[in-house]
């Protein structure tokens, strides 16, 4: 009976003394929210009035499962509201948080007044937080809630920035390589004083066969004249000077395409060749440049359809009337566990005593 009375019923004396003339009453808020992943439809869906809104994000949904109860969200919770002010209790050492704890006691109280139900089917979470006043109960819940949605929306851009990232880093090496083709272009216009080789070229190609049509009919007349002239006549000799300044600036015309002697002058082929590389750059460069950037801008349309959102279905309530500590409950379980204890214990003793 005296061990009785000191395992069974001091004890339990003294948990009802502290659950009901020293525990402080506790008001529970309550929040319950999901992820939301939702993806608009394509141009050719929205023309054809089809949606597609997915369900819940069960990734997203385990990581704020594992958030909630973290170090970060505890610091955050901590450096915005100051836990202190709203947990250190001296008059309730047990229920309350002790004064000048350190970020791992933090933690752990944290874990006791911040409850999370987690239901993996349909993806919903429910949240109880519970402290001494309904106000800051509600308050520690709502910032439960923002900081949730502030880690989601910095995954969603993180998401966004690494579809993005390589179709970005495409269209600057494009652009770039679009710049110094161009400047390759301008260099060559500003050497060579020559807008367009080709079209220049068209042009010299233009007066050598007029030359050439010129030297025919030159021909044509000296052989008239020297079939009705004397020898000595100046027709002829006109004739003839004719015809040669007419074939020596046939022969510079065609030096200007090329010739088999190198000469510090450019030649109109080197240079039309040079211009062709030129041209060919830009022209690739050009068509790079514009597929890098429809690429660049499917990339980011991809990216803006899909978002993710913390979607509450149940926002912080306030409370009306503590719930906690549930005293009862708490009393119940005291005595069956001092009593079970008690049980065991006696058992042990006379087991050990029948075999002396």
């Amino acid at each position: 009976m005296l061990f009785f009375l000191l395992w069974v019923v001091v004890p339990f004396a003294v948990v009802i003394w502290y659950l009901y003339w020293v525990a402080h009453d506790q008001y529970a808020s309550y929040v319950g929210f999901t992820v939301r992943s939702e993806e608009a439809s394509s141009g050719f869906e929205l023309l054809g009035g089809i949606t597609d809104l997915s369900g819940n994000s069960s990734g997203d949904t385990d990581i704020l499962y594992k958030f909630i109860s973290s170090r970060q969200m505890v610091e955050a919770a901590h450096r915005q509201l100051d836990l202190g002010s709203i947990y250190e209790n001296p008059e309730d050492p047990y229920f309350g948080m002790k004064p000048n704890s350190t970020i791992e006691e933090l933690q752990d109280y944290w874990q006791r007044v911040v409850t999370v139900y987690y239901d993996t089917r349909s993806g919903l979470l429910e949240l109880r937080v519970v402290a001494f006043t309904p106000e800051d109960a509600q308050r520690v819940a709502q910032l439960v809630v923002q900081e949730s949605t502030r880690i989601i929306n910095d995954l969603t851009a993180i998401a966004r920035e690494d579809t993005t990232r390589y179709a970005r880093e495409e269209l600057d090496r494009t652009i770039e390589r679009l710049k110094v083709a161009r400047q390759d272009i301008n260099k060559f216009r500003a050497r060579t004083q020559i807008v367009d080789p080709l079209a220049d070229t068209q042009g010299h190609l233009g007066l050598l066969n007029n030359l050439q049509t010129q030297l025919a009919t030159a021909l044509i007349e000296l052989d008239l004249v020297r079939e009705t002239a004397r020898e000595g006549d100046p027709r002829i000799t006109q004739g003839e000077r004719k015809v040669r300044v007419i074939e020596e600036r046939i022969a510079q015309e065609r030096n200007r395409f090329g010739s088999e002697i190198e000469t510090e002058d450019d030649t109109y082929s080197r240079l039309v060749g040079e211009y062709e590389e030129l041209a060919v750059e830009l022209e690739f460069a050009n068509s790079s440049y514009l597929s890098a950037s429809v690429a660049y801008d499917a990339a980011l349309a991809e990216a803006q359809r899909k978002s993710r959102y913390v979607a509450a279905y149940m926002n912080p309530t306030m409370a009306e009337s503590a719930e906690y500590p549930r005293r009862a409950q708490l009393s119940l379980l005291t005595l069956g566990a001092l009593l079970v204890s008690f049980l065991i214990l006696c058992l042990v003793y006379y087991a050990m005593r029948d075999r002396r």
